[in-house]
């Protein structure tokens, strides 16, 4: 009689149908973190047309199920201050980011690559063409000053700022999330406060951003920081600062609290004011940064016949040595002297065993001053850019300003044309290639700076509701399906100064928008991103 039931049972279970396809894609048996900072619940997670389907027990099955083996599953990441925007057009796997757990771009600092008109059709073709990751991006409020008054310094005209107000509107009526500055720069550095203020409340109409790398983040740090909640305040727009930092070597431990209280206290009487930050104690920009501005005033062209000249070059040299002036902000004496200043990217063959080395040495070995072999090196790359690495970062304020709660991640990097090769602006920084994965495997799992929840709060739900993303960041149903699962302990930022572009590890699984686009440590080929864009109201 037992062997009669077990029969029937067995039979029974036999002509049992299995239990039907509902799902696009099921993780199973994951420590879900959703996002928001709550700790972990085991749980699984189903994914149908793109969105969150259904987390908990999940009983239907998925055309495509994943053994989570007791990995994260959380968020994707989203890097708040990416440069992609051009290479984008010419590779849209994006590998390198996604190799971070980067599912979401927010590009722009200096702009969209199309004038104002133009970004429609820009972010149609993006789109088209197919990207492996989400794109959003900024206006430079350069785009428009350059259109209308060209590259010199100068005052605007009342129909000079007309214009450019109009620029501005058409911008973000295209789907610009606010308009960028880069005011470290010439001929950026050669906008007014006010004109930005002007600029800024068109904006407002569209609760827009101001994003800016500031006026000065070295020694006039708190000054910067104070223009930019100023631009905030009587703009009526959010304000976003680019890559926070203290980069000025004689006051390490110094200017970074009260960088940081300038913008708590700006937060307490209610300026939306926030920052992003990328994880390492150098710098990288171009050389011309070591020019002084004035000589830039005239537009790049004299600028460039100044620079040849050698009676100009003395008097240059000793504006360098003299530290920062009025509108230029030194970032040779920010790192304490060439001696922490490295060549990165030189664009020339003829420099390229120089590489890595100060510039200090460099000029040792060419018989030059280390200004005169910079400014060499900096014409002889054009119409490049020449790049150098800048030291001049403190990992004690980095973690300082990394605690603050309303502190995001941003690489101040592009995405890699072709993986392993230098990032597509040209600057081979360890940033383009780990710096998501850093906060993970350095600052939360090596150096214990926070939480794994903390850690992945900053990086998903709390810069997709900086920027107003609300169905992304977060694992809830009816969200997007951008979805990573990873182990902590073997996510490893690999980048170095010495190797920057070697690929981060440890994101073996990368769901974007519901498609799997890295499955088991390969890239499958799916371009399921979207260009995001920022809705202005009708007026």
């Amino acid at each position: 009689m037992k062997k009669l039931a077990i029969l029937a049972a067995l039979l029974l279970t036999a002509a049992a149908p299995p239990p039907a396809v509902q799902y696009d894609i099921v993780i199973r048996n994951g420590r879900v973190l959703d996002g928001a900072g709550n700790p972990w619940v085991r749980a699984d997670v189903a994914i149908k047309d793109g969105r969150i389907a259904a987390i908990g027990k999940v009983g239907g099955r998925g055309t495509k199920e994943i053994e989570a083996h007791d990995r994260y599953v959380t968020p994707g990441f989203i890097d708040m201050m990416d440069q992609s925007g051009t290479v984008l057009l010419k590779n849209g796997d994006a590998e390198s980011k996604l190799r971070q757990g980067v599912t979401t771009l927010i590009a722009g600092e200096g702009g969209t690559p199309v004038p104002a008109a133009e970004i429609p059709a820009y972010l149609d073709k993006l789109d088209r063409q197919g990207i492996a990751v989400n794109f959003a991006t900024y206006y430079s409020a350069m785009q428009a000053r350059e259109k209308v008054m060209g590259d010199g310094a100068g005052t605007p005209t009342p129909a000079q700022m007309a214009a450019m107000r109009s620029e501005v509107e058409t911008a973000m009526r295209a789907g610009a999330f606010g308009i960028s500055t880069a005011l470290i720069y010439s001929p950026h550095t050669f906008q007014s406060t006010g004109d930005l203020i002007e600029l800024a409340k068109v904006v407002s109409q569209c609760g827009g951003f101001y994003a800016t790398h500031m006026r000065d983040e070295s020694d006039k740090l708190p000054d910067a920081i104070r223009e930019a909640i100023r631009i905030g305040e009587e703009g009526g727009v959010k304000v976003e600062i680019f890559h926070l930092k203290a980069a000025y070597r004689p006051s390490f431990g110094k200017l970074m609290p009260e960088a940081l209280a300038l913008i708590n206290a700006a937060r307490d009487r209610g300026v939306d004011v926030a920052a992003d930050m990328y994880l390492y104690d150098a710098g990288g920009t171009g050389l011309e940064i070591t020019v002084p501005t004035w000589v830039w005033a005239d537009g790049t062209e004299k600028g460039i016949a100044r620079l040849r000249d050698p009676a100009i070059r003395a008097r240059l040299k000793n504006e360098v040595a003299a530290g920062s002036q009025p509108g230029w902000s030194n970032l040779v004496a920010a790192a304490g002297g060439w001696d922490h200043v490295a060549l990165a990217n030189p664009f020339n063959a003829k420099y390229a065993k120089y590489v890595g080395m100060p510039m200090s040495r460099i000029g040792a070995e060419l018989g030059k001053d280390p200004a005169d072999a910079a400014w060499d090196i900096l014409l002889e790359a054009l119409p490049n850019r020449a790049y150098g690495l800048y030291f001049m970062m403190d990992d004690k304020d980095i973690e300082t300003a990394l605690r603050q709660p309303w502190v995001s991640i941003g690489s101040d990097a592009a995405a890699s044309e072709t993986m392993g090769v230098v990032d597509g602006i040209g600057l081979p920084h360890p940033r383009a290639y780990g710096n998501a994965a850093r906060l993970i495997s350095e600052f939360v799992e090596k150096r214990k700076q926070m939480t794994l929840e903390e850690g992945v709060r900053k990086m998903t739900s709390w810069p997709a509701q900086r920027m107003g993303l609300s169905d992304r960041g977060l694992l809830r149903e009816g969200m997007r399906a951008d979805v990573l699962l990873f182990d902590p302990k073997k996510v490893k930022d690999q980048a170095t100064y010495q190797l920057p572009l070697r690929a981060s590890e440890g994101f073996d699984t990368v769901i974007v928008n519901g498609k799997l686009t890295i499955d088991d440590g390969r890239m499958t080929g799916a371009r399921a991103g979207r260009t995001l864009r920022h809705l202005c109201p009708a007026s």
